[in-house]
């Protein structure tokens, strides 16, 4: 017989485990901006941003998406759950439940200001799927919704009373823009078979690598304002990717590109905590 996961395991699938680092990463950069390598006073924020947070962006995607999904080979994978629509109600109800208990412990510790940057970051990604709204068929707004994903840097350090490094916050802003785009590019035939009219819709996959390397390009020059080390890797990775697709601009060919685009985040994200860390290491030997 089959082995069926249990709702717990089929809700940390659904959440997307392998893009944690979308959520987590910002989090731990902005915590670290604040000049400390650690707060306990970090954790909860650190734990909201692992299966519950996830399960609201991905859980509430895979329910307003699922004939879009049907459409798509790699979903039912760890490139994203496919559900069936009896699933709704489970995943509606483990947002609620996963969250909840973070909202109200977030309301009575933290400031208002950093209040307001968490309060968009979920209503940001929940009105990128659902209707009426649903910014994922609005071309453009697609990719501009996403600068959601650099709200930890503004969030988390206003969350102890710091002032955020808005170089760092605002070209982790224009990347994420950039990625969004980079990203759909795989899902062009099967969004416009079901309707989607997705930036990569609308202008085609050159328009849309056009699209991504000025937003890329952008954040690398803000980047270089805070470390031109990481502006450095940061864009020649994301010239990389570019020029791996422009080389056969084909959906196909994003889609072999796919899983180096999802180490990104990491090497690039790894690489500027690491030289943070080490940074805030070396000052307190001093």
């Amino acid at each position: 017989m089959p082995h069926r996961p249990t709702v717990l395991g089929r809700l940390f699938a659904i959440s997307r485990p392998v893009l944690w680092v979308n959520t987590l990463g910002p989090a731990l950069i902005g915590l670290w901006l604040t000049g400390d390598l650690w707060r306990w006073d970090f954790v909860p924020a650190l734990l909201w941003l692992t299966l519950p947070f996830n399960l609201l962006i991905y859980g509430v995607n895979d329910i307003s998406d699922q004939a879009v999904d049907e459409l798509s080979a790699r979903k039912g994978s760890i490139e994203g759950a496919r559900i069936d629509p009896g699933e709704a109600p489970l995943i509606a109800a483990g947002v609620l439940v996963f969250n909840a208990p973070f909202a109200m412990w977030f309301a009575w510790h933290l400031p208002l200001e950093a209040l307001g940057w968490m309060a968009a970051y979920a209503v940001v990604f929940v009105l990128y799927s659902l209707r009426p709204i649903r910014f994922k068929g609005r071309p453009f707004l697609d990719g501009l919704s996403n600068t959601a994903y650099a709200f930890p840097l503004v969030f988390v350090p206003l969350a102890f009373g710091v002032e955020p490094v808005w170089p760092a916050a605002l070209g982790l802003m224009m990347w994420a823009v950039a990625k969004h785009g980079y990203d759909a590019i795989q899902d062009l035939d099967e969004d416009r078979e079901a309707g989607v009219k997705t930036t990569v819709v609308a202008v085609g996959v050159r328009g849309t690598l056009v699209w991504c390397a000025s937003w890329w390009l952008a954040s690398s020059v803000a980047f270089w304002l805070v470390s031109p080390w990481v502006a450095l890797v940061s864009g020649l990775f994301a010239a990389a990717l570019v020029a791996g697709v422009a080389a056969r601009p084909t959906p196909a060919r994003a889609h072999a590109l796919y899983r180096v685009s999802i180490a990104y985040p990491y090497i690039a994200g790894g690489f500027a905590g690491v030289l943070l860390a080490a940074s805030l290491t070396l000052d307190a030997l001093r």
